[in-house]
């Protein structure tokens, strides 16, 4: 075979991938498929990831350039509907799907970025309530970040006008949708927060699309807000609009001019209040007048009864003063001695009364006690007569040959019994 008919690699893959880009039909090829592999290269931008059905698999590649444009996150498993151009990688002799466009099958891009990135923030706790300011009740300074030829801006004004006059409004004008609008609201939000000068600050804007509205999608803009100081109310579009700064925020009203009512109160209102809170001090300090006036009388005798009161406390300091203890420093001993004494005395009398009624009776019980004793009995000639211990009262108990004891007054003799008579 001549030299000349042979090919190399990189011939062949050139050749291969120009008979593809001349192929017409496969320069806008639109498909739908599964994500897999899915590769998101931080540092460069790209896509890289593999498309595939229940039979099939392609490898696709979407360059920085379009992926950027890219509303939501890819992630493996997920359906989703690409247009792009099939071509040949020449260095691997691969052929690949070149994406230019992406979008989810079955919901709007956005629609999924933004439930994303709600459930992306709320893990990380941006939208806990213990982070969440407090907003102030009287606010003297308020900032309003929106557009300066939006009707939402009059709107606000208007409200904060009839409803709280006295309060002082920094308006920061901001553009609120379009490719720079996101960078726009961030900065705002960040530069009034440093000035310091607001109370309160309100960021929103009037109705519109999801696309009208994404720039408050933005989640730059939503770490701004979690780290501003200053207390912050979202009032983006109309009640059914929620965006990802409705979140974030310390509140979320529904409509700009619901933002307005809820920053300040109503001064008529108010005024309203103190009128009332007055009229009941008054009430309160009239009956307070009527009470003390029927329980003490006229202001003459309240003092009269003050001066009597205080005359009587110094008559009976006087007396403290006049009293002999203070007179003489012993004065209290010496009574307090004296008064021993005679306790001392009343004392020893009744324990001398007392012994001699004790030693009497005594004596009595005495007598009473030998009057009953055996031993006299013993004396006038009788005697007792116990057999083992046990006393004999009856013939009956004794026999002839016992042997008894006799208990005279003076001394015992043992006797036997010879027979009964």
């Amino acid at each position: 075979m001549p030299a000349n008919t042979w090919l190399s690699v990189s011939q062949l893959n050139r050749y291969i991938k120009s008979i593809m880009e001349q192929n017409m039909p496969l320069r806008d090829v639109f498909l739908r498929g599964e994500i897999s592999n899915f590769k998101g290269q931080y540092a460069s931008g790209h896509f890289y990831f593999t498309l595939k059905d229940k039979d099939a698999a392609i490898k696709a590649v979407m360059f920085r350039s379009y992926a950027s444009q890219v509303r939501f996150t890819p992630e493996n498993g997920m359906t989703v509907l690409v247009r792009g151009e099939v071509s040949v990688y020449e260095r691997d002799g691969v052929y690949q799907l070149y994406c230019r466009e992406m979008q989810p099958d079955g919901v709007g891009d956005l629609s999924l970025a933004f439930e994303q990135l709600k459930k992306k923030l709320s893990a990380e706790g941006l939208f806990d309530p213990a982070h969440k300011k407090p907003i102030p009740r009287f606010p003297q300074v308020i900032g309003i970040i929106t557009a300066k030829t939006g009707a939402a801006l009059q709107d606000m004004l208007n409200v904060l006008g009839r409803r709280y006059p006295s309060v002082v409004v920094l308006v920061r004008s901001v553009l609120v949708q379009g490719e720079k609008s996101a960078a726009d609201l961030r900065s705002s939000v960040r530069q009034m927060d440093e000035l310091g000068l607001c109370d309160l600050l309100i960021i929103g804007r009037g109705g519109g699309s999801l696309e009208d509205l994404w720039s408050f999608n933005d989640e730059a803009l939503a770490r701004e807000i979690y780290r501003c100081k200053t207390p912050i109310i979202s009032a983006v579009g109309h009640e059914v609009d929620f965006t990802i700064c409705d979140f974030v925020a310390d509140l979320r009203a529904p409509t700009p001019s619901a933002a307005a009512e809820l920053a300040v109160p109503d001064a008529k209102e108010l005024q309203t209040m103190l009128f009332s809170a007055e009229r009941q001090m008054q009430e309160k300090v009239t009956a307070r007048i009527r009470l003390l006036e029927s329980r003490f009388g006229n202001q003459k005798r309240i003092s009269d009864s003050l001066a009597a009161k205080i005359s009587h406390l110094e008559e009976k300091l006087r007396g403290y003063e006049n009293h002999q203890a203070l007179k003489t420093p012993y004065y209290t001993i010496e009574k307090a001695q004296t008064k021993l004494d005679l306790q001392k005395k009343q004392l020893l009398n009744q324990i001398e009364l007392r012994l001699e009624k004790e030693t009497s009776r005594l004596g009595k019980n005495a007598g009473i006690l030998d009057s009953l004793s055996p031993f006299k009995t013993l004396s006038r000639g009788y005697s007792a007569v116990s057999r083992e211990g046990k006393h004999i009262i009856s013939v009956k108990q004794i026999k002839k040959d016992d042997i008894v004891r006799l208990q005279f007054h003076d001394g015992a003799a043992t006797a036997k019994i010879v027979g009964e008579e």
